[in-house]
């Protein structure tokens, strides 16, 4: 069973990420929004949590454009549309709130 995980909140102000981390399964994917596209920082904790975890990266776009934050290679930026594609396309979405 594959699992999208979604996360919103910033990964300076708490432990979501590396929670989600912890628990993420080989079929799963991470969506970043909202001020979680802030982990795509390069050089930060998050950024290293990231790379190291290497899941299924994606970024909502506009909150990434919104923030000035440019979207690596190894994730895969998204519309609203292509969001709902993905929730359709997992099994489970889990929002990390």
């Amino acid at each position: 069973m594959s699992t999208l995980h979604v996360l919103s909140h910033s990964p300076f102000g708490d432990d979501r990420l590396t929670s989600c981390l912890r628990v993420i399964g080989a079929n799963d994917a991470v969506l970043l929004t909202g001020d979680a596209v802030y982990a795509l920082q390069p050089g930060t904790a998050p950024f290293t949590a990231l790379a190291a975890a290497s899941p299924t990266l994606f970024v909502l776009a506009e909150d990434a454009q919104a923030r000035a934050l440019a979207i690596p290679e190894k994730a895969t930026a998204v519309d609203y549309p292509a969001f709902v594609e993905l929730s359709i396309h997992y099994d489970k979405v889990n929002s990390w709130l």
